[in-house]
């Protein structure tokens, strides 16, 4: 076996998610707004969790997993056409989470985890880079600290609360939706799609 019937991820899959996005009325303060956010970007984490224990298993060889994280990223990461504006941020939000996510899951599979600090410190040296208004840096820490949950230790999300609003906060939002995923790569029901 080397994916699953239709695939680890699906572009319907994502519109499903986008349609039901342009459908409700959004509050990112209500909770239910931020669960249906919070779940969309859950299941692409899941689905790279899901390439990851298929390339840790056997059933993905280096190449077909990288091939298959390469797809979703081409799906999720693809620019989202949104009258609303401000539906339109928050979808880019949930993007930008995920942009560690695919980095980590490819630098994982090229070169595995990074050896050097724990995953709370590169998400300081993250900070740092991005105070000293260096994204590219600070999004190679946050790659590196992805490495090393992939490879089971754990990110204290705690270190969020240290951080500023901006990119390697919205990174590591992400990067917590990946510790999840692996912790339970269970997919997220896209709810209420029945009624």
């Amino acid at each position: 076996m080397s994916a699953p019937p239709g695939g680890f991820y699906s572009e319907e899959r994502w519109e499903n998610w986008l349609e039901r996005i342009r459908d409700e009325e959004l509050d990112p303060e209500d909770e239910d707004s931020a669960r249906l956010l919070l779940n969309l970007q859950d299941d692409a984490a899941i689905a790279v969790a899901k390439i990851l224990k298929a390339h840790e298993s056997g059933d993905l060889d280096d190449e077909e997993a990288m091939d298959e994280l390469a797809d979703i990223r081409e799906v999720v990461l693809a620019e989202v056409e949104f009258e609303d504006e401000e539906k339109a941020m928050l979808i880019d939000g949930v993007q930008t989470s995920l942009v560690p996510v695919f980095v980590a899951a490819e630098e994982f599979l090229t070169n595995g985890p990074a050896e050097d600090a724990a995953p709370t410190e590169y998400v300081r040296a993250a900070a740092d880079a991005e105070a000293e208004d260096d994204p590219e840096n600070a999004l190679g820490c946050c790659a590196q600290a992805g490495t090393l949950i992939i490879a089971g230790e754990t990110l204290d999300v705690e270190v969020a609360e240290e951080l500023e609003y901006g990119l390697v906060a919205e990174w590591v939002n992400g990067l917590d939706s990946l510790q999840r995923a692996l912790e339970d790569p269970e997919v997220v029901e896209e709810e209420d799609d029945e009624e």
